[in-house]
């Protein structure tokens, strides 16, 4: 699996300019998978190209970023490094593929996101004091499906899953602080999963959040790479 081009696919940018290979993504400043540069290949002048994306988030008033994935030449992390640029959010790239069990719970899946699907993720994972318009436009820019557990009409759990050919993306898992250790979270996964059928699936997850990297290691996931933001 191309990792870097179905992370990219899934969580689509709704502005994107290409710099030879290199695609410059930015989505009102909302996540930085929709706000960095994805730089696939060897530019013929890395520091022009370093410079146009400088040009290019400083036109938009924000931080420039980079999405270090294994693709990435080994010369751009070290030139970066040199200018200054931290390293954030290490990431995960993990995924499985076989039987999925059935969920324990009932699990609701649909099409598009509802308003209290959108609250409740927006809510755990909700990283901004504005943006969730742009998230919901960010979520709403490919074919998905919206997943989650409702008590009361009130979803608990959520998650969405992209598919893509004949793979499966999983995204925006999240569940209520009041409402964990309960296995919610868990019959979300494995409903999108079942709703998938026999496509391979892949997801992300920081490598700071070991409790969500130990629930997917049970249910068959497996470490594929890693990759990290360059930021400044």
């Amino acid at each position: 699996m191309d990792f870097d081009r179905l992370v990219h696919e899934a969580w689509p940018a709704f502005e994107r300019q290409a710099y030879g290979d290199w695609i410059l993504r930015y989505a009102d400043g909302v996540t930085k998978r929709a706000n960095s540069v994805l730089p696939l290949g060897r530019p013929a002048d890395l520091g022009a190209a370093i410079g146009a994306a400088e040009e290019f988030y400083t036109a938009r008033g924000t931080r420039t970023a980079f999405s270090m994935g294994p693709g990435v030449v080994p010369e751009l992390d070290a030139e970066l490094d040199r200018r200054g640029y931290e390293v954030v959010d290490p990431t995960a790239v993990m995924a499985r593929s076989g039987d999925t069990p059935g969920p324990a719970h009932r699990v609701r899946i649909e099409e598009h996101p509802w308003r209290a699907w959108v609250d409740t993720w927006w809510a755990v994972d909700g990283r901004y004091a504005e943006g969730r318009q742009a998230a919901e436009r960010i979520c709403a820019g490919v074919p998905a499906w919206y997943a989650a557990v409702e008590e009361d009409g009130v979803p608990l759990a959520v998650g969405r899953a992209v598919p893509q050919g004949d793979t499966l993306g999983i995204f925006c898992m999240a569940t209520l602080p009041e409402a964990r250790r309960r296995g919610l979270g868990r019959s979300v996964l494995r409903a999108l999963l079942l709703r998938g059928g026999s496509r391979p699936a892949y997801l992300v997850v920081t490598r700071r959040n070991e409790t969500a990297q130990a629930l997917y290691a049970s249910e068959g996931f497996t470490f594929r790479q890693g990759y990290h933001y360059r930021v400044r």
